[in-house]
């Protein structure tokens, strides 16, 4: 049964509101997550708890569950000289910038003016409604390593660093 420090393997199948296929995983290739370390979005984490090998679910996680809301704030036109003079800024390339928080954030280039960037620190689906199809694959007990390091090791707890 799926519980906070438990190593979870699952197949899933992610879909937006337009059933437009965001992502997805087979039972040969699951992810593996430890569960209750945040890994996962929030809603999904919570929604499978109990469950148990071959369980499958359905499961609907609106924004504030999963990626956050959209938050327009997080779209700014900075000038171009904030970056280093050397580095080629493409549309597309993702950064990390302190906004005085405790972790750095994630922006990314959205449009490169002559002398302006566009960026977004929005997640790309922030805002956005999830549909996940899941199935439970295998559930085990985490590794002292693997709870100390605060992430899954892979299916079988192993894994080099």
């Amino acid at each position: 049964m799926i519980k906070k420090d438990a190593v979870v393997s699952m197949s899933y199948n992610l879909k937006n509101s337009d059933g437009e296929e965001l992502g997805s995983t087979d039972a040969n290739k699951p992810l593996t997550f430890l569960h209750g370390a945040g890994q996962i979005v929030p809603g999904l984490e919570k929604a499978l708890e109990g469950l148990a090998v071959g369980d499958k679910k359905d499961v609907t996680i609106g924004p504030k569950d999963g990626y956050g809301e959209f938050n327009p704030e997080l779209k700014l036109k900075v000038e171009r000289k904030q970056f280093p003079a050397d580095t080629e800024i493409k549309p597309g390339m993702q950064f990390k910038a302190n906004t005085g928080g405790e972790h750095d954030h994630t922006f990314q280039v959205m449009e490169v003016e002559d002398d302006h960037v566009k960026i977004d620190g929005n997640h790309p689906l922030a805002g956005q409604t999830l549909y996940f199809n899941v199935e439970i694959v295998s559930i085990r007990e985490a590794t002292k390593d693997e709870l100390a390091h605060g992430h899954a090791h892979g299916p079988d707890g192993s894994h080099g660093h």
